[in-house]
């Protein structure tokens, strides 16, 4: 969606829109181009997220007043322990919102989150802030935390940062290959931006991916970092976990070396694993099971 600027917190319809998503990925210009407008005086990131974490906070107290407001008047008619929580789990969410700080920053148990789950505060949502940089700013890309004095914003629980240099992106997706590599760096790039916004993702919201490999797939399933060998299965289809039997795992980066499975099963370095075993990022795995 197009970004927001002071008071659109009030536009209940646009902020709706981002209430569905797992997490949010904030894009924060960090270029100065006097050809492409700009709703503020200068260019300053940390002010820009600044911003956004405070529209995000005053729309979620709007939904936290409304909601405590017929709680009370609920309790008032008769006394309920589940609402009695909600009432107290809220009170808290208002006070961090108060204290302009996001509810994704409070320590919350299981059933706290699962009370909260169905307002979809939008504080809540792990963010990722990703700086877009001008081509010349490449070497800006691993340092950008202190550049633009956002090592607090980044220390933050669930918050994550990145940096792309749009310009570049768009020019990297006409390429390929040997010569993509070049490209990259030419402006003092290891790794393409969109490969790091999937990479600072997946850590951001705690996923993993592990492979299954055949002689027509070489197929990735991302899982939640400490999922088991037997959910992962399941991942997979609800009768391969049902049937469990073992897992084969081996290590992708070894795998490659091998050529193939059943080249490192002669070798005897495929690991036999049972069902609780914590599947591990990269894991090519081939699961036995009766079914």
């Amino acid at each position: 969606m197009a970004g927001l600027v002071k008071g659109e917190s009030k536009d209940a319809t646009q902020l709706g829109n981002l209430r569905n998503g797992d997490t949010l990925v904030h894009v924060v210009r960090a270029f100065a181009d006097e050809s492409i407008s700009y709703a503020e005086r200068n260019i300053d990131p940390k002010r820009d997220i600044a911003n956004l974490e405070l529209e995000l906070l005053v729309s979620d107290l709007s939904i936290i007043e409304k909601r405590l407001e017929r709680l009370e008047k609920d309790l008032k008619k008769q006394r309920n322990t589940v609402l009695e929580k909600e009432l107290e789990l809220l009170k808290r969410c208002k006070l961090c919102v108060e204290e302009e700080k996001p509810i994704r920053g409070l320590e919350l148990d299981d059933d706290e989150r699962k009370l909260l789950r169905g307002f979809m505060f939008l504080s809540e949502k792990p963010i990722l802030h990703v700086l877009n940089l001008s081509d010349s700013d490449g070497d800006k890309v691993d340092q950008i935390n202190s550049a633009f004095q956002l090592d607090e914003i980044s220390s933050q629980p669930n918050v994550g940062v990145t940096a792309v240099c749009g310009k570049v992106e768009a020019e990297l997706v006409e390429l390929s290959g040997q010569d993509a590599e070049l490209f990259l760096a030419d402006y003092g790039l290891k790794e393409s931006g969109l490969n790091r916004l999937i990479r600072v993702t997946y850590h951001l919201l705690g996923l993993i991916s592990f492979f299954t490999v055949g002689e027509d797939e070489c197929r990735a399933w991302t899982i939640k970092q400490g999922t088991t060998a037997l959910k992962a299965a399941g991942v997979i289809h609800s009768d391969i976990e049902r049937c469990f039997i073992r897992a084969e795992v081996v290590a992708c980066d070894k795998l490659l070396e091998l050529k193939s499975l059943t080249a490192g099963r002669d070798k005897g370095l495929l690991r036999m694993e049972g069902k609780g075993y914590l599947v591990q990022d990269g894991d090519v795995i081939n699961f036995r099971h009766s079914g």
